[in-house]
């Protein structure tokens, strides 16, 4: 038989702790309760519960202190902090201290229920994520190139081609779809990887001092050129140059890598000498040159000199299979990197990473990732954890429930005023029917939300694929889309 779960309840009113057990104890759950602090303490040490509530004004030492001495014996410790005053600085120092939830007293009668369960459901993720195994180390993957799709695998096999030789190469895709990435492993897996590998961002750099970044100069060439300094391609001299967003380079400049390109030589601004230097160039950009050459933006020498070999890098939407993976590896280099403890991530938590279509590619969700390690209250990332919807103002839509900011990264504040919200405008509209009106828009907005996947929209909803297509019948959603 399973092990029945375990709540312990710390609070200093013996009427709410009796009520509390009488609403929560079941053949499946035993409940545990203590009017005293250190009582608590010794009771959470021995029974290990599956989740503490805790009352901030206990006595002798209080809630928030209790909270942060079993923090510190148990990180991943699920406590769930209540208070009859909600005030800010009590619930940003429980968040500090770790807790999953900090409650108002005023609202247990009401949702009691949902807040252990809430609770509970995430002591389980924790538990199944920390049993299994991950499916890559960094050690696997110190190149970065991280995915199993057929999408990304025609890449790999490009790269292990192009590395053989020293011809050009032309990286395309999205921003953040990680160009660079690909640049370093094709300098990695080439004979050139005991030299140099030096990156530059054409578009990052004013144009008046782009010239001088590529190609050096000599002392006195211009106000500040205090002394010779050596450029890009010479730096890179014996390795590869990798020259990032190409297609905003100023076309005057592009006559002088194309004369480098031909001949292999090049002079320091301010200078007369010819410079030899051996360099391999790997260029990238998420414009289409063809586009730009046709409009003289670019010119038609240098990108027939560049695209000898093309790679296009899938945005992460259209390989979605990869994202399990990625996040796997970026919570690892977070934990390496920060010395932190091996993390991991739950089920649901990557569930709300693959529902998500990540318009910033590979880059946004590394960053996500990195941002769900600050947020975190244990050593497993929850649905909670992930800042999913933390968008500028621009990108958010209409809706104030909009499905780019999903109820697990939402604060009790925030959810509270969006309901208030929601019957307020009931009230004053009587032709709001409050529960088909929110089916109606959430099921629009998922849709518009996964750009129209029905099987990603399903899941973001959480009903079936059936379902969906009834409802979509029902509120006249396909048409509306298709309109719009």
């Amino acid at each position: 038989m399973a092990r029945p779960q375990t709540i312990l309840i710390a609070d200093p009113d013996s009427d709410f702790l009796e009520w509390a057990c009488n609403q929560l104890t079941s053949p499946t759950t035993r409940v545990l309760t203590s009017e005293d602090s250190e009582e608590a303490y010794r009771l959470y040490m021995r029974e290990k519960p599956d989740v503490f509530m805790v009352e901030t004004h206990l006595c002798p030492i209080g809630g928030m202190e209790l909270t942060a001495r079993i923090r510190q014996r148990d990180t991943n410790a699920i406590v769930v902090i209540t208070s009859a005053f909600g005030t800010t600085q009590a619930v940003i120092e429980s968040m500090r201290l770790g807790a999953f939830d900090f409650v108002r007293k005023e609202t247990l009668p009401f949702n009691l229920r949902a807040v252990i369960d809430g609770a509970l459901k995430a002591q389980r993720e924790m538990k199944a994520a920390t049993s299994a195994k991950p499916q890559l180390t960094v050690e696997e993957h110190q190149d970065s190139l991280v995915g199993k799709s057929d999408a990304m695998g025609q890449v790999f096999k490009m790269v292990g081609r192009v590395s053989l030789s020293d011809a050009p190469v032309m990286i395309t895709g999205e921003s953040g779809s990680g160009k660079e990435l690909v640049a370093r492993a094709i300098h990695n897996y080439s004979q050139r990887n005991g030299k140099s590998f030096v990156a530059i961002n054409c578009a990052a750099i004013p144009e008046q001092l782009l010239e001088s970044e590529l190609f050096g100069h000599e002392k006195g060439a211009f106000t500040g050129a205090v002394s010779q300094r050596a450029g890009r391609f010479e730096q890179s001299h014996g390795g590869t140059l990798f020259l990032d967003e190409i297609g905003d380079m100023p076309i005057q400049l592009q006559s002088k890598i194309l004369r480098v390109l031909q001949d292999g030589e090049f002079s320091r601004v301010g200078g007369s000498a010819s410079i030899k230097s051996d360099v391999r160039i790997v260029a990238a950009t998420n414009k289409n040159l063809e586009r730009e050459v046709a409009d003289k933006n670019f010119r038609e020498d240098l990108f027939y000199r560049l695209n000898v070999v093309r790679i296009q890098l899938p945005p992460l939407r259209q390989r979605m299979e990869d994202i399990r993976l990625l996040a796997e590896y970026f919570l690892q280099k977070v934990a390496a990197r920060q010395r932190l403890p091996k993390l991991k991530i739950s089920e649901d938590a990557m569930k709300v990473l693959e529902g998500y279509t990540w318009p910033g590619n590979v880059r946004e969700l590394e960053n996500t990732i990195q941002r769900a390690c600050v947020l975190a209250t244990s050593d497993v990332l929850l649905p909670k954890d992930i800042p999913l919807g933390l968008v500028p103002q621009h990108e958010e839509t209409e809706s104030p429930l909009s499905p780019s900011i999903p109820a697990t990264v939402q604060s009790i504040v925030t959810k509270e005023m969006a309901i208030e919200t929601l019957f307020k405008s009931a009230q004053t509209d009587p032709t709001i029917q409050l529960l088909p009106w929110l089916e109606r828009e959430f099921t629009l907005h998922a849709m518009r939300f996964t750009q129209g996947n029905q099987v990603r929209a399903s899941k973001l909803l959480g009903i079936t694929r059936a379902t969906l297509r009834k409802r979509l019948e029902i509120f006249g959603i396909t048409r509306e889309l298709s309109i719009s």
